[in-house]
């Protein structure tokens, strides 16, 4: 099966979108890699709750950063889905992504107000969301670790697409994320 080469080379992303991207990544690998790291320390040891903290000033920054980039692709003319059922997918693997990557620290964020723990971003003091309430810690922290895994299969489905789009469609589609 080969596919149509486009007609017209599609025009690159703003170097703010790739840099936010890739960035955001590094950023999604850092948060998963913190709270899976923790597991192999004694709880209450001080590396395990340095990893805590660091999981959770990551997933706060993952917050903040996914609004500059709604904001820049808002206004950057990011891709228009078009009709294609590809198109449609993407577009909506696309919208899962930017749920996700506000969901997950706004949940975070819910589960340690709920739990009556401190709430720090790099050491600042963030307010809490909710004052104590165990049952909602625990069934907003039971939700924060499903929509863990389902990251996973996001991030993983994403990744699956580029290098369909580089490898199978050659359609530029990787290129144009990756033009420095």
């Amino acid at each position: 099966m080969s596919f149509p080469a486009p007609s017209a080379a599609p025009r690159a992303y703003s170097r703010l979108s790739i840099g936010l991207h890739w960035l955001m990544l590094a950023l999604l690998v850092a948060v998963y890699a913190t709270i899976l790291l923790r597991e192999g320390y004694p709880r209450g040891s001080e590396i395990r709750e340095a990893l805590k903290a660091w999981h959770f000033s990551l997933g706060l920054t993952v917050f903040g950063l996914v609004w500059v980039r709604v904001i820049a692709r808002w206004f950057g003319g990011g891709h228009r889905a078009g009709r294609s059922l590809a198109d449609r997918g993407a577009a909506l693997v696309h919208l899962a992504l930017y749920a996700f990557m506000i969901a997950m620290p706004l949940l975070g964020w819910l589960t340690l107000s709920a739990e009556g723990d401190p709430v720090r971003l790099f050491g600042l003091s963030l307010p809490p969301l909710t004052g104590p309430n165990e049952g909602l810690a625990e069934r907003t922290e039971e939700i924060h670790e499903t929509l863990g895994t389902v990251g996973y299969w996001l991030v993983g489905l994403h990744a699956v697409a580029a290098l369909a789009h580089h490898y199978v469609m050659r359609d530029g589609t990787l290129r144009r994320m990756t033009a420095w």
